[in-house]
């Protein structure tokens, strides 16, 4: 049976799949589209993506893609530990701008869904972390947009300790929330 827990944003879930384990190790179903639906979760994933990074201390985001392509993400690690983020980026949200953000590991097991309108971005803690994640429309690089993963107006702590994180020149190049003009409103149905 999937736990599924409701976040302090709304739209964002905590995934955790049942895990069955033995001397061998262990087995999980981390997607089961009739199981998911029953539980209310009906996005349609279409992408699956598999991202290592080599060095802890790697950020990665915050992306999204802009509507008419955006994408819903369900997050998962395969290796490592990283810790996951999602920013409302919708127009009209009660908490936008805010950021809720978890550890993912394959000790844990743990998903994140994220919804359509966030920007996601996620630090290895780990060296030769792995993030393996579905989307729910193809990658779309004319829709693609980022935030600064730094940028003071989010807030974000990514428990990096005084630690200058390993970034895309992409990355370090992003825009500010207070400059961003979203594309997302809150409450628009996908």
């Amino acid at each position: 049976m999937v736990k599924i827990e409701k976040l302090p944003i709304d739209g964002l879930l905590l995934i955790t799949p049942a895990r069955f384990g033995d001397h061998r190790g262990f087995f999980e179903e981390t997607w089961n589209r009739r199981a998911f639906a029953e539980a209310g979760i009906t996005t349609d994933f279409v992408q699956d993506n598999h991202s290592l990074s080599a060095r802890a201390g790697t950020i990665r985001g915050l992306h999204f893609q802009a509507p008419p392509a955006a994408q819903a993400k369900l997050v998962r690690c395969g290796r490592g530990v990283l810790f996951d983020v999602a920013v409302d980026i919708r127009r009209g949200s009660p908490t936008y701008g805010r950021w809720y953000g978890v550890e993912l590991s394959p000790e844990n097991g743990r998903q994140l869904l994220i919804p359509e309108g966030f920007a996601h971005g996620f630090v290895t803690r780990a060296p030769d972390t792995e993030i393996i994640y579905k989307c729910s429309d193809y990658y779309a690089p004319e829709t693609e947009g980022a935030l600064l993963w730094d940028d003071a107006d989010i807030g974000i702590d990514w428990g990096l300790g005084g630690e200058a994180p390993v970034l895309s020149e992409k990355d370090a190049a992003a825009g500010r929330l207070a400059d961003f003009d979203s594309p997302f409103a809150y409450g628009a149905t996908p």
